[in-house]
């Protein structure tokens, strides 16, 4: 049984690697045949994508009544997606926010993690929250699609316009660069198939080795769904996003964690909820903890979205080790630990308030930026109306 769980979780790294290589490959490739952003693409394509193990996971959850594993996947997932995956892309690399579009979907991602919490305040997601965050969920892809398709009408790439009139000419040599985009979009389409597939396979060998472990230990399903399950089914973003921050996609790296944390919310937590008989009951811990501390993750993201500077390693390493602190204090709760009692003292008057101050510098620096930028738009310039010396 021990070598059979060890089989298990070394195939679904190996599967994880391969998936995520796959799919960045293939949805950049495709962003660029269609004239889209690798942001764009991350957002929808990727996000979407690397969370078909939530969305699956969650919905058989529900399904057998799991409840608590079916809120814990999401809620930890969410919460692992910025701290860990974040953090741990940021340590490669340092992630560049400067697009316009983060800025838009990241205050996207705290109104639905906002929403979510305030739907599950009664203890229950019934049919009709979860029809509501799917519809959500709908109308931001649809957005998102159009205001990039516009974008890339106003602002074409350069050569594009010259492709596209290519493509389209007649003759032999358009009917060939015709050809050849269709088998590219094959192609690009193939690989993000075969990703997919590795990164469900493999997030799904990485669970069942991990949760055998867990369950050995006696230890709720809630716990399980906000550690293991939520780690494991949040690797294909880790292994996505580590992939593309080396490739060069920094870009697809932000808008794969945005994009799957909207779909968690919308699409995994939402049709959790419609499929469930009688809906999805929300456990008294989760309330008074975790689902307060998906809001606070999600608002860590704003000063990035407001100051649209990047994520330093520093930062990352930040990121990382708060997530590892979330993980300790679920870990000795649930074990009820000696050590239960400092952890939440550091927490409460440590990370905490730092996080606080944090975003409290992050916007007072934001807010004196503007403020500079618009006083010296508005100020003449000292050489106007300054006559030269005359020359003596």
């Amino acid at each position: 049984m021990n070598a059979l769980v060890v089989a298990a979780l070394v195939a679904g790294f190996v599967l994880l690697v391969a998936g995520g290589e796959a799919l960045v490959r293939g949805a950049g490739s495709l962003a660029r045949t269609l004239g889209m952003s690798s942001l764009v693409v991350g957002l929808t394509v990727v996000s979407f994508t690397t969370s078909a193990p939530e969305l699956a996971v969650s919905t058989d959850a529900a399904l057998t009544g799991y409840a608590g594993l079916a809120v814990g996947n999401v809620v930890g997932s969410n919460i692992a997606n910025i701290l860990l995956v974040l953090g741990a892309s940021a340590l490669f690399v340092p992630l560049l926010v400067n697009s316009q579009v983060v800025r838009a979907d990241i205050p996207v991602m705290v109104v639905l993690s906002v929403v979510a919490l305030l739907m599950a305040l009664d203890g229950n997601l019934g049919m009709l929250d979860g029809a509501l965050l799917f519809a959500a969920l709908v109308v931001y892809v649809a957005v998102t699609v159009v205001a990039s398709r516009r974008r890339a009408a106003e602002d074409p790439e350069p050569g594009r316009e010259g492709a596209e009139d290519a493509e389209g000419a007649q003759g032999p040599e358009g009917t060939v660069r015709t050809a050849s985009r269709a088998r590219s979009v094959v192609r690009d389409l193939v690989l993000v198939v075969v990703g997919t597939a590795l990164l469900v396979v493999g997030a799904r060998l990485l669970v069942y080795g991990a949760s055998a472990i867990a369950t050995a230990l006696g230890v709720s399903d809630l716990l399980i769904g906000l550690t293991v399950v939520a780690v494991g089914t949040s690797l294909p973003e880790l292994v996505t996003c580590v992939v593309a921050v080396v490739r060069g996609e920094r870009d697809m790296a932000v808008g794969n964690i945005v994009g799957s944390n909207v779909f968690n919310l919308g699409a995994v937590l939402g049709l959790a909820a419609v499929v469930a008989p009688g809906g999805i009951e929300v456990a008294a811990s989760a309330l008074r903890f975790d689902l307060p501390v998906m809001v606070a993750v999600a608002l860590v993201l704003l000063p990035i979205a407001l100051t649209g500077s990047d994520v330093s390693r520093w930062e990352g390493a930040l990121l990382v080790g708060f997530y590892i602190a979330y993980i300790a204090y679920l870990v000795l709760a649930a074990t009820e630990h000696a050590a239960l009692e400092p952890l939440s003292a550091a927490m409460l008057w440590f990370v905490i308030p730092l996080t606080a101050l944090w975003l409290a510098v992050a916007a007072v620096h934001e807010l004196k930026r503007r403020r500079g930028k618009r006083r010296a738009a508005s100020a003449p310039d000292p050489q106007d109306g300054v006559a030269a010396p005359e020359p003596r």
